[in-house]
């Protein structure tokens, strides 16, 4: 069988959905190694999963964490842009580190191929580099760029009149001058590697198969999506998701039971929390908070007071969506794809990275309303009335739910795998 290496950003959703996929590859034989900086160790939780520390000079202890602060507060700029700079200039080391620290690694581990997140441009430079095989993965949503489409982190909606495709330009102009630190990374190594000159990640695709969590349902229409591009759905391990969980909470059945979660990144926002926390007492609705190991317990508990029911570091969310009459999110991918396949209408507040381009599509779908996060809780309390008595959302989510259920996910995703990195490598369409 083959050993395929994992190459993603750091980052616990990233990991999680690919770790599915390596999951459904161990299952049928093969050997599976994510390669990274030693602290994205603890990330792996399959035990059965490999990891290849790399970048032990460049990326010492202390220098995830450091990374994940960036992350976390992307939007906490001042007037010169100066964390988003931070941040940028952060994945600018990460791929630097990588595509100089992956050849030596690859060829000692005797990689036959490679699972290359779309978000980290370093799998698919040293792949091609190397001659290795290698799909891409979008974990977030997809970067394949349209002319006529905003790019994920935008917030725009979707329309196809001129003064749409004006802004979208602009703002992707805006977007490449902002991520040349980044560039010039790319630019480099695919220079040093005797490729074609490239310098965003959009230009780092595999040519033989791209895999998206994201369902045409949720995304803007897409015109040309290249044929090797296949919309699987999650990426999400099936075992043990039953309707047997579905009373993961002693909620009570005569009030609305809503669920809120920011994300792993996000979860340290008391002040986010204790805001929809006043929202659903003003409507005497039922509230359960996942924080993620985001806020210390005093914190965590000071959240009843505001009107939470239940607060907890983690939940089991798929469970919790079951129960729930809408969930209340900063828009990650996973957590949206997840409240579509159980029918869940979603109130999102986008914080940060494709959160806000979700929000947009989530909209333009009917699947759930935005909201801007710094609503007050009177505000965000009427959204969420609306919300809870929107019968016409609740039936396309259902509607989007079958589709979904049709994707296969993840064992989708493995046999793309195994088509495209074979014996004989071969292009997938779709």
């Amino acid at each position: 069988m083959s050993h395929y290496a994992v190459i993603a950003p750091a980052l616990y959703s990233h990991f999680q959905a690919l770790q599915a996929l390596a999951g459904v590859l161990i299952d049928r034989g093969h050997r599976v190694t994510f390669i990274h900086q030693q602290e994205a160790r603890t990330l792996v939780c399959d035990a059965r999963i490999d990891f290849e520390p790399v970048g032990l000079h460049t990326h010492p202890a202390g220098s995830l964490a450091r990374s994940h602060r960036l992350a976390a507060n992307p939007t906490g700029v001042s007037s010169s842009g100066l964390s988003i700079r931070r941040l940028i200039a952060d994945m600018a080391a990460t791929t630097d580190m990588l595509c100089r620290e992956l050849p030596d690694a690859l060829e000692r581990l005797g990689v036959d191929g490679i699972i290359a997140d779309q978000m980290e441009a370093a799998g698919g430079l040293v792949a091609e580099a190397m001659s290795l095989p290698f799909v891409s993965v979008a974990c977030a949503l997809p970067i394949n760029r349209e002319p006529a489409l905003p790019l994920p982190v935008m917030p725009f909606c979707y329309a196809t009149d001129e003064r749409a495709r004006k802004m979208y330009a602009t703002s992707e102009a805006i977007y490449d001058r902002l991520m040349c630190p980044h560039a010039r990374v790319i630019a480099h190594h695919a220079s040093t590697f005797g490729l074609s000159h490239r310098t965003g990640l959009h230009e780092c695709l595999s040519p033989l198969a791209q895999i998206s969590q994201t369902p045409a349902t949720l995304d803007f229409p897409r015109y040309r999506l290249p044929t090797n591009f296949h919309a699987v759905g999650p990426l999400r391990r099936t075992k043990g998701d039953t309707e047997a969980t579905r009373d993961a909470w002693p909620i009570d059945p005569e009030r609305p039971f809503v669920f809120a979660s920011l994300g792993t990144l996000q979860g340290h926002r008391y002040g986010l929390f204790k805001t929809i926390a006043r929202a659903c007492r003003r409507l005497d609705v039922q509230l359960a908070i996942a924080h993620c190991g985001g806020l210390p317990p005093a914190r965590a508990e000071a959240l009843k007071a505001h009107g939470a029911t239940f607060v907890t570091d983690f939940a089991d969310q798929r469970a919790t969506l079951r129960q729930a009459q809408a969930v209340i999110t900063h828009g990650g991918l996973n957590t949206v794809v997840d409240a579509i396949a159980t029918s869940t209408p979603m109130l999102v507040m986008p914080i940060a990275f494709d959160q806000p381009g979700v929000a947009a599509r989530l909209a333009w779908h009917g699947l759930g309303q935005r909201i801007s996060r710094r609503s007050g809780s009177g505000r965000l309390a009427r959204a969420l009335e609306a919300l809870l008595t929107d019968d016409a959302c609740r039936q396309r989510l259902t509607d989007a739910a079958i589709s979904l259920r049709s994707a296969d996910g993840a064992e989708r995703a493995a046999d793309i795998v195994e088509l495209a990195l074979g014996p004989v490598p071969m292009k997938v369409a779709s």
